[in-house]
């Protein structure tokens, strides 16, 4: 049904750094911004603005760059548009840029949906899917020791072959047509320059590339290494690794001529364990990669400067993974998965990053004891990976699919895409453990079986060291997916979206749903979407639906599902959704139903209900980071479930209310 071979393959683009032979300027900040008529957003590129400044062919507002533009103004239409928008800057390239071989790139961490970007009018790059970097050799377009100008076109229509999927049609309004977008998936469509801009340079030969593959035998680490150059003539070059720990002291070393491949080898290693696993969670070592040419014995002896081409620095952490048809293991323990999924998502700036967002969310997940969470529903920033590889968080890396249903040819090859942009992306990043191809898809079709095996088996070909999964809504008897998948998680809303307010019939049904998961697929399971909306503030005796207590009881009830699944060693984690509030569109809800109007199973599990209030409410958290009655109880449980000492809990997990003895009295009555 489907063919393969024309996948595309992603090179270069390792996180921009300044070395001692790299430079780097950042474009982030105020730009001047334009909305396209939504009727014609083709009208700027049929009329080539990106020849002159915004400015003189449509008024300009300012516009924060990274952000999502659409909560930034008070205009309904801004924040609801859809088709294009215009950004342009001026900017100066340093002459010393030009002198020598030196090359410059461009880079964007993030533009969604669909970009174009030219400098002083000529097009250097295009790109599409959102949440992925992407980038230019644009030194011959450059003007050094001037002014610049780059322009940028970002279109955030989705339909039935972009990943995520969505529909536009022009619909009457009271003084004529306009265009809508609509979507099944229940997060806010946020649009714009998300990530930073970056200009950097890079010697004429330079380090492109750099795979690591991480091992340990007794108290000796391993890393084995593949660096690539920006030449194939690598028969004189040289690389050289140097490994320095945490304290930056010098811990290996390795050299390795012509196939730049090689292995360091680290005595008395620091391994890299998950928060509460460990004392030192998240060790990471300093990989130093030294690009140089091989000195000739006949030739005289070159300065030690004139032999380095290029120096590039990352963060290594050693771990291995390891996983079988009941468990999963990081450095051949046991891991018990808690955690959440989330949105990149806040008031204001949307999606844009945020560094004070983005410290903020990594404590509150340590002070709540968590230890993995997955990027629901599309790539997060590179900038929480390297938090999560610092905090020991370990992370289920989601590709942008999401409840994925008209299948097709072109749709797969951008679903791959997707996915080894990904995979290129994160590799070397030890916190993510697992890769997931999709969230909620409907794999109830028939045509999904074959879809999902061929992305299920592309993804394995491109990293075999990671599981795959995918969170599956339907049914586990109508689906058609999970057998191409290493995990399966689930995702079900008992008493919510099913039987609603029945906080009796929870606990069963979650034991029942993954007992027939496992029974059917022999796998391990873990449950990765599970919850209840409730607003801020509102507290019912007994509880009730959106209320503080009941989100708290339906919580509960879900704890006892999971310890009971945890005594047959095949359930492997528990992720509430969502960590957060966030934005939704606003005609957005869904509930479940198992059949259709026909008394037929129906494998769209969700469907469109009422209008959400202020958005998604299911967070433990509010939007602006405050804890719901739910974040305690949360607490409670993952510091209780830690595979550390119990000495270490928090002095403030439980607060006092009585002497041990009295209570120790009591219970003996």
């Amino acid at each position: 049904m489907y063919t393969t071979g024309n996948e595309s393959s992603t090179e270069g683009l390792l996180y921009p750094i300044e070395s001692e032979t790299r430079e780097m300027k950042t474009l982030d900040g105020m730009w001047n911004f334009v909305r396209s008529d939504s009727n014609s957003p083709s009208q700027g590129i049929r009329e080539k603005w990106y020849m002159d400044d915004l400015a003189r062919v449509r008024k300009t507002i300012g516009m924060p760059v990274p952000s999502s533009y659409n909560d930034l103004t008070e205009d309904a239409a801004l924040r609801d548009h859809v088709g294009t928008v215009w950004y342009d800057r001026k900017f100066f390239v340093p002459k010393a840029w030009s002198q020598g071989d030196d090359r410059v790139f461009i880079r964007f961490g993030s533009v969604h949906y669909d970009t174009i970007v030219w400098i002083n009018g000529v097009q250097v790059v295009k790109h599409e899917i959102g949440h992925l970097p992407f980038e230019a050799d644009v030194t011959s377009v450059l003007k050094y020791g001037a002014e610049n100008r780059i322009t940028v076109v970002c279109d955030n229509t989705l339909l039935q072959v972009t990943i995520p999927q969505g529909k536009v049609e022009n619909q009457p309004i009271d003084n004529g047509v306009e265009l809508v977008q609509s979507y099944t998936f229940d997060f806010f469509n946020y649009a714009g320059i998300h990530r930073s801009v970056v200009l950097y340079t890079v010697p004429r030969v330079y380090i492109r590339d750099v795979a690591v593959y991480t091992s340990y035998e007794g108290q000796n680490g391993r890393i084995d290494y593949q660096v690539t150059a920006s030449t194939n003539e690598t028969e004189k070059l040289q690389v050289t690794v140097k490994l320095y720990d945490r304290n930056g002291t010098h811990v290996g070393t390795d050299e390795s001529e012509a196939k730049l491949q090689g292995t360091v080898t680290i005595p008395q290693v620091k391994l890299w364990w998950p928060y509460l696993m460990d004392p030192e969670p998240g060790y990471l070592y300093t990989m130093e990669i030294t690009l140089g040419k091989v000195q000739s014995n006949e030739a005289p002896t070159a300065g030690k400067d004139e032999q380095v081409l290029d120096v590039y620095r990352m963060k290594v952490g050693i771990r291995t993974l390891e996983w079988n048809n009941s468990t999963f293991l990081i450095n051949a323990k046991p891991i018990y998965f808690r955690g959440f999924g989330r949105h990149e998502d806040s008031d204001i700036r949307g999606k844009g990053l945020d560094f004070a967002l983005l410290t903020k969310d990594f404590n509150l997940l340590k002070w709540i004891g968590a230890n993995a969470y997955r990027t629901s529903h599309y790539p997060y920033s590179e900038e929480s990976m390297q938090f999560a590889d610092e905090h020991g968080i370990m992370i289920i890396d989601e590709c942008p699919s999401v409840d994925t249903e008209a299948f097709s040819q072109i749709l797969l090859e951008k679903h791959k895409s997707s996915i080894e942009q990904l995979i290129h992306r994160d590799r070397n990043h030890p916190s993510v453990v697992m890769w997931s191809i999709a969230n909620e898809p409907r794999t109830g079709k028939l045509a999904a079986d074959a879809y999902f095996g061929e992305v299920a088996k592309y993804t394995k070909k491109l990293d075999p060291t990671r599981p795959i999964t995918a969170a599956i809504a339907v049914n586990v008897n109508d689906d058609v997916a999970a057998k191409h998948l290493d995990i399966v998680s689930f995702n079900r809303y008992n008493a919510w979206y099913a039987n609603s307010g029945k906080l009796n019939m929870i606990t069963n049904r979650v034991i029942e749903e993954a007992e027939a998961w496992n029974k059917k697929h022999n796998k391990p399971v873990l449950m990765s979407e599970y919850g209840a909306d409730t607003q801020e503030g509102l507290h019912t005796l007994p509880a009730y639906i959106w209320s503080e207590d009941y989100q708290t009881r339906v919580f509960s009830q879900h704890f006892k599902a999971f310890d009971a699944l945890r005594k047959q060693n095949f359930f492997i984690g528990e992720f509430v959704w969502n960590f957060a509030d966030f934005k939704t569109a606003q005609s957005k809800d869904k509930f479940y139903r198992a059949k259709d109007e026909n008394d037929e199973v129906n494998d769209l599990p969700y469907l469109t209900a009422y209008t959400r209030v202020g958005g998604n409410k299911k967070g433990v958290f509010t939007r602006n980071r405050q804890p719901k009655a739910a974040a305690y109880l949360l607490r409670q449980r993952y510091h209780a479930l830690t595979e550390l000492d119990k000495s270490t809990l928090p002095d403030d997990l439980f607060l006092y209310t009585a002497p041990a003895q009295l209570k120790s009295e009591h219970t003996e009555l």
